[in-house]
């Protein structure tokens, strides 16, 4: 089951992990020793957390088998995945409200966001879930530790994993509907003073029709159905951590993302094309060292990392064949820094530079380059002033190198009964989001609309709720209310095909709800609700966040060997919008859907199992874009095995 926990988001040397997991220790009915580890972040007691987080661990990822790291996300409360048509299509991510380009995105450390996009933004649809050993999603504005455009908050996600010391193999291969395929080898090597891991991934579908409606084919128009768009990824990964000494630890982690796929034309809605196809490659790597002084108590990171993206798409419309190049380049150096005053009190601080650059051009005469880059200096105080009372409290300044100086600053408090199990937390947050490169440079259609005018994004949020344990710890309860403002949003015009600045406040608040229970030792279930209502300054709804979205999630064993998993997400009360014709929109109603989807697993041996996985097991016609098709019903079936100590 995908385990709901608190957090707030620390900074200390790695090599401190080691001695907190070995000294934690729980507390009455709620284990508060348990540790939440963001990647070279600080180990974080669940008593002192502020933030809300979810934890995706392994357990969780092996007991579903799905092959997408948005298939686990979008399971999540408060979280929303859209798709363009399936596997591999371009594919929205929200975090309460808040679209993909407010959220943080880091792999192993490394940010995989993509400064030659519409919006520096990761690209979801090429993240195999392959390898990935654990995902922390941080809810919130992380300002302080993660950069000021961490608006909605920080999706982490790891591939390191405390296997037994030794080296362990993993395999998995799967088949199934739509012509699917996938395969994962995963090698895990620990020794005493370090660990390592190494993965590859790789996946293949024939996929389905972008195109839920056929409209006007533009691309042979006497076809008589429409055409599948394949898609196929492979992805490789490195992650380690090795100790030079007492207190010294060296890390390092690499990606590779090699993928290519079909897609449909994006007319809103869109028609179907047989001839469109896209090419994404991306590399990336980051290297650092930990090291601590004053026995212990003065601990220090330092990193680097490098990324490149390069995004080749291929179409023919009514307006001739269209060939485009993407090349968006990061570097980044980091300095992070902690110092415990005394066992109450510790100050943190540090500072980072980072430049992007961002290349594009096409058979239409664009060829764009630019770049901007960001420096920040930042402090946080974390203080326990009485026992069971944590506050946290932090300040950044940026400077920009288009936009100048910013500040910001993010708060948080725990406190925690632990006669009851019960903890109440609030955080506060600020930030601000700079306009892209892309949006900075975007070029109309019409000659006299000028270069675009904007002006970074600024943003307010807040957030208050309690995590309540029950019958001896079986159980446990959460409740959140949550509010994220936005002033001067930057978005796209579809009058004067521009992007523009939107005087006013875009509003998004609401509700989250999550339950989770042990019934007995062979049967658990879950649940969670979140209300959402995002709005303009016009008071017009954002599209693609549905107002009510529901989650369950149930697993027994029956038998010995066996395992019978299901899961539901539920959205009801969501808007799009279309174009009717060139230079107009108009939003439209999505209709309500149910996905039910379920897994039977059996185990001949301990690391050994066999399973039978179906989604869309309602066979729900259903949309999360507009005039985007959804897969029907499908079935795969799969084997995977550990072999290791």
């Amino acid at each position: 089951m995908i385990r709901r926990r608190t957090a707030s988001s620390l900074t200390v040397g790695a090599s401190a992990l080691a001695t907190l997991l070995a000294g934690s220790a729980g507390a009455q009915d709620i284990d508060l020793g348990e540790i939440v580890v963001t990647p070279n972040r600080a180990p974080t007691a669940l008593s002192g957390a502020g933030s809300t987080v979810e934890v995706i661990d392994e357990d969780s990822i092996e007991a579903q088998s799905r092959p997408l790291l948005t298939d686990y996300l979008n399971e999540l409360p408060g979280l929303y995945v859209a798709t363009q048509g399936g596997v591999g299509k371009e594919t929205s991510l929200s975090i309460r409200g808040a679209d993909k380009k407010y959220i943080k995105t880091l792999f192993n450390g490394i940010d995989i966001s993509d400064p030659s996009a519409t919006q520096v933004q990761p690209s979801f649809e090429h993240l195999l879930i392959g390898g990935v050993s654990h995902i922390e999603v941080l809810k919130g504005s992380q300002s302080t530790l993660y950069g000021a455009d961490a608006v909605a908050g920080v999706i982490d996600i790891s591939t390191l994993r405390n296997d037994p010391v030794g080296t362990t193999h993993r395999v998995l291969v799967e088949g199934g509907s739509n012509e699917t395929g996938r395969a994962s080898y995963g090698l895990s090597n620990v020794t005493e003073t370090g660990r390592m891991s190494l993965d590859i991934a790789g996946l293949y579908t024939g996929g389905i029709s972008a195109a839920l409606v056929n409209g006007n084919p533009l691309i042979d128009p006497g076809q008589s159905s429409l055409e599948d768009d394949f898609y196929q990824n492979v992805t490789a990964s490195f992650a380690g951590e090795q100790q030079m000494g007492d207190n010294v630890t060296i890390f390092g982690s690499g990606l590779l993302i090699n993928s290519k796929g079909a897609f449909d034309d994006s007319g809103l809605p869109p028609t179907d094309n047989e001839m469109n196809e896209g090419h994404s490659r991306q590399m990336a790597g980051r290297a650092g060292i930990s090291f601590d002084l004053m026995e212990g108590r003065f601990r220090n990171t330092v990193s680097g990392q490098l990324s490149e993206i390069d995004r080749d798409i291929s179409s023919v419309s009514i307006f001739g064949p269209f060939e485009g190049e993407f090349n968006g380049r990061r570097g980044k150096l980091d300095y992070q820094g902690a110092f415990d005053v005394n066992d109450r009190l510790t100050l943190q601080f540090g500072a980072d530079y980072e430049r992007r650059q961002a290349h594009i051009t096409n058979n239409y005469g664009t060829d764009t380059r630019d770049a901007d880059w960001i420096a920040g200096i930042w402090g946080q105080v974390i203080a326990e002033p009485i026992e069971n009372l944590t506050v946290t409290a932090g300040l950044r300044h940026d400077d920009h190198s288009r936009f100048g100086g910013y500040t910001t600053y993010r708060g948080a408090v725990a406190y925690l009964f632990p006669s009851t199990g019960t903890k109440l937390r609030s955080s506060i947050g600020t930030g601000f989001r700079a306009p892209s490169l892309y949006e900075n440079n975007y070029v109309s259609y019409d000659p006299t609309v000028p270069l675009p005018d904007l002006e970074p994004e600024e943003s307010f949020s807040w957030d208050v709720g309690m995590d309540q344990s029950f019958m001896g710890g079986r159980g446990t309860a959460s409740l959140t209310y949550f509010q994220l403002d936005t002033d001067n949003l930057i978005d796209y015009d579809f009058i004067r095909d521009t992007y523009i600045q939107f005087e006013g406040t875009t509003r998004r608040r609401g509700v989250e709800m999550g339950l989770a229970y042990e019934v007995n030792d062979w049967l658990s279930l879950g649940g969670n609700y979140t209300y959402t209502t995002a709005v303009e300054a016009d008071d017009e709804r954002r599209p693609r966040i549905p107002r009510h979205m529901i989650g369950l999630l149930a697993e027994a064993r029956p038998a010995e060997k066996w395992t019978v998993s299901a899961s539901a997400k539920i959205a009801l009360d969501t808007v799009d919008f279309i174009s009717p014709s060139f230079g107009t929109y108009e939003r439209v109603e999505l209709d309500d859907y149910v996905l039910l989807n379920a897994k039977v697993a059996y185990k001949p041996t301990e690391d050994t199992e066999l399973y039978l996985r179906v989604e869309n097991l309602l066979d729900q016609d259903y949309q999360t874009v507009y005039g985007y098709g959804s897969p029907g019903i499908s079935a795969f079936a799969g084997f995977k095995a550990k072999f290791g100590p």
